[in-house]
């Protein structure tokens, strides 16, 4: 059985862990943030440490079989809801999975707190707190090449054609993925092109020389 100087420590330390994970959430200002990625540490630390030892005195009964694995267990399954809260749906865009899933880390890191693993705890606190922080500039570097932008321009009546548009991308024409031209005006038409895998540096650079092209009235704007 557990002392209550061990138990206040454990406790102690799932609240700092869950701390370290939340005040990357909160410098992003989600509502998951600081105190709840605290509260749910600590919340599965308690539950670890009464599943493993809360039951220590009905055990010596010889009709009672217990498995400690059980409530931790509901841990795991239970913090479906709060991660559930966590995520949004803007328009086509779905938010807040990397903080739901934030939240079942911290889970998952109380329960090892609990059980008394403070080195795969700490490891993982590590680790988590590495991939929020660390690789999400990679992540973006990589979203931002991989988005399909999409460049609006007014032209005089077909003096941007698809030849035209391939002499002005140069060898970025095979990332073209629609080009589309409506009839505005008698003499004018207005066009979108879409770009896939293309930088927004690429596409500005491909405005400009559009802007550059004497048959194009204006680039009007960009689109993601």
């Amino acid at each position: 059985m557990l002392t209550n100087t061990e138990i206040v420590i454990r406790l102690t330390l799932a609240a700092l862990m869950g701390s370290v994970v939340g005040l990357e959430r909160e410098r992003l200002l989600w509502a998951a943030g600081l105190r709840t990625h605290m509260l749910v540490s600590v919340g599965a630390c308690l539950i670890m440490i009464v599943s493993a030892f809360g039951f220590g005195d009905v055990l010596g009964d010889s009709h009672v079989v217990l498995d400690p694995s059980r409530m931790a267990a509901q841990v795991v399954s239970g913090i479906g809801f709060l991660g559930a809260g966590t995520i949004l749906l803007r328009g086509e865009v779905v938010r807040g999975l990397t903080t739901a899933a934030s939240l079942w880390a911290v889970a998952a890191i109380g329960l090892a707190v609990g059980g008394g693993l403070y080195g795969a705890a700490v490891a993982a606190t590590v680790i988590v707190l590495v991939i929020l922080a660390g690789v999400k500039p990679i992540e973006e570097h990589f979203r931002e090449r991989m988005q399909t932008r999409s460049l609006r321009f007014t032209a005089k009546q077909g003096a941007v054609s698809i030849d035209v548009l391939q002499q002005i991308t140069g060898e970025r024409f095979s990332r073209v993925r629609q080009f589309v031209a409506r009839q505005s005006d008698p003499d004018v038409e207005e066009v979108t092109v879409s770009f896939v895998r293309l930088s927004r540096q690429s596409v500005a650079e491909i405005a400009a020389r559009l802007r550059a092209h004497p048959g194009v009235v204006a680039v009007t704007g960009e689109e993601e």
